[in-house]
């Protein structure tokens, strides 16, 4: 019986380099979409229905700021939310507004969450919020600001998790990357906060 012919540096080599372009890693003309969850609201919480950026929230806009200001950025869309605005506004002087990038329709009884809309629907428009952006800024970076719940449900739907089974908290101003190129979607980051490194919980 003949053994396998081993490995050679060119083969793994090679293999990688197909991995990689099927996560659209080192491919031209990909679209780069940076979904960034708001900043922190509640520290100082008195206006339930629309409420502004805390202290807190203020510096973590600041520090997401300072880590896309260098970095070349097409576009910045946020959701109409005051929290997901003020965020952007850190970013850049110009913001286009999506409502579809809002958060679930959702209430708060009794200090619990319960989300009304369903999850198949905030993926569906979250979906077209991000085909449009994409479309309108081929090969470029974007950031979008919204909301952690609708985030959530999109990314399920790009790595094909069934709705909720996408166990993560999404931090405040979170980083979760998704490459783009046709009707291909290759999540890259979850939730990245390095940018708040040192600034306490």
């Amino acid at each position: 019986m003949s053994q396998p012919r081993p490995d050679s540096a060119d083969d793994v080599v090679r293999a990688m380099r197909s991995l990689e372009h099927q996560y659209l890693l080192g491919v031209e003309a990909v679209t780069e979409v940076w979904l960034v969850r708001h900043a922190d609201v509640y520290d100082d919480l008195a206006d339930v229905h629309d409420p502004p950026l805390s202290a807190r929230g203020r510096d973590q806009a600041k520090r997401l700021a300072q880590r896309v200001r260098p970095l070349p950025v097409a576009a910045v869309y946020a959701s109409p939310a005051r929290r997901a605005q003020e965020t952007a506004r850190l970013l850049s002087d110009e913001v286009r507004l999506d409502a579809r990038l809002g958060e679930a329709a959702a209430r708060f009884t009794g200090g619990r969450l319960t989300v009304d809309e369903r999850a198949e629907v905030v993926a569906e428009r979250m979906r077209r919020a991000v085909d449009d952006a994409v479309a309108a800024h081929p090969g470029a970076r974007v950031v979008m600001i919204g909301h952690g719940i609708a985030i959530l449900n999109y990314l399920a739907d790009v790595l094909r998790l069934s709705p909720g089974t996408l166990r993560l908290y999404p931090p405040f101003t979170g980083v979760s990357i998704v490459r783009a190129l046709g009707d291909r979607r290759a999540v890259g980051t979850l939730f990245d906060v390095a940018h708040l490194e040192g600034s306490g919980p």
